[in-house]
């Protein structure tokens, strides 16, 4: 398996992806997919308590030691990218023991698993998964993987739910909490991830 810090190719049609690790070169089109993503997909829009991080990377996932953004490239575009952020799950808004059980610190948070739709379907999210969690095991200090999910984004409850282990879906909550779903994922070593 090759390191989040080397770049990988995938091929696709006539072309290929290469993922690899961001640097700051990166910065304006991984944004612009993150941006696009919580317009189009999530339809919150940004709103900055939430996604602070989109709007620096740099500071968020570039700087720190423990924290990393990934990205893939096809034809000279950003067309996904995938992050891991060293802070658990905040409670409120998600439920306070979900919170207590991912504490941050000691768990690698995925996030901003996002492909543009016309990139869907070429195992980039699958892969990039793969990549975040060896870092978060190389890294070292880690003892959980977590994500959480909006099932309302076509395709991503059965993707997750094909990778990690459900923790909470907060639709079975009383009033049904914020409607998404926790995942838990195994780190490198501790169990292995669905090749396919």
């Amino acid at each position: 398996m090759t390191t989040a810090t080397e770049a990988t190719a995938l091929r696709a049609g006539a072309g290929e992806y290469v993922l690899r690790t961001a640097g700051p070169g990166d910065v304006g089109g991984a944004r612009a997919v993150m941006l696009d993503t919580v317009y189009r997909d999530l339809r919150s829009g940004y709103v900055p308590r939430w996604h602070a991080d989109i709007i620096d990377p740099e500071t968020a996932y570039l700087r720190p030691a423990r924290c990393t953004l990934l990205v893939a490239e096809y034809a000279g575009e950003i067309v996904a990218t995938g992050a891991v952020r060293d802070r658990g799950p905040q409670a409120p808004p998600n439920p306070q023991w979900v919170a207590d059980r991912f504490p941050s610190g000691t768990t690698a948070q995925l996030c901003r698993i996002y492909v543009r739709p016309e990139h869907r379907r070429h195992g980039l999210a699958r892969r990039m998964v793969r990549e975040l969690c060896a870092f978060a095991a190389r890294v070292g200090g880690y003892e959980a993987v977590y994500l959480h999910t909006d099932p309302a984004v076509p395709g991503a409850e059965p993707f997750w739910r094909s990778l990690a282990r459900e923790v909470c879906d907060e639709r079975a909550l009383p009033g049904g909490g914020q409607g998404i779903v926790h995942f838990e994922l195994p780190l490198p070593g501790a169990g292995s991830l669905p090749e396919s």
